[in-house]
């Protein structure tokens, strides 16, 4: 999945995916069409920042515990960062942004994302 090697991450960004859909077609459903692009777009903001985690957190050589561990703590900011980013983003652009569905999604794809620590990598 865009150049993600690892399989928990691939398999907790399918989940995000399937997720984000399924928020979003129930705020379509019970709220109309932009709770479902609010919920849309947390949850692509939710998956864009994982993706850059996967991708930051793999640059440079780990030669010890300690440069893994801070390839890690980049890879962390980085998504951090980019969330944090994104999220100002479509609050202060999309005019009729449904805070609850942008924010609902992307709390419910974060806590997705925490689930890839029980995916086996084989």
């Amino acid at each position: 999945m865009f150049g993600v090697r690892s399989k928990p991450i691939r398999t907790v960004l399918r989940w995000q995916g399937y997720a984000t859909v399924a928020l979003a077609l129930v705020g379509g459903l019970f709220w109309g069409k932009h709770t479902a692009v609010s919920a849309l777009l947390g949850g692509m903001i939710s998956m864009a920042a994982g993706w850059v985690f996967a991708t930051v957190g793999v640059w440079g050589a780990t030669r010890s515990a300690g440069t893994a561990l801070l390839g890690m703590l980049r890879a962390e900011a980085a998504k951090v960062g980019l969330m944090v980013l994104l999220l100002w983003l479509v609050l202060t652009t999309y005019e009729d942004v449904v805070a609850a569905g942008l924010i609902g999604s992307f709390l419910v794809t974060v806590i997705i994302f925490t689930m890839a620590i029980f995916v086996r990598e084989n």
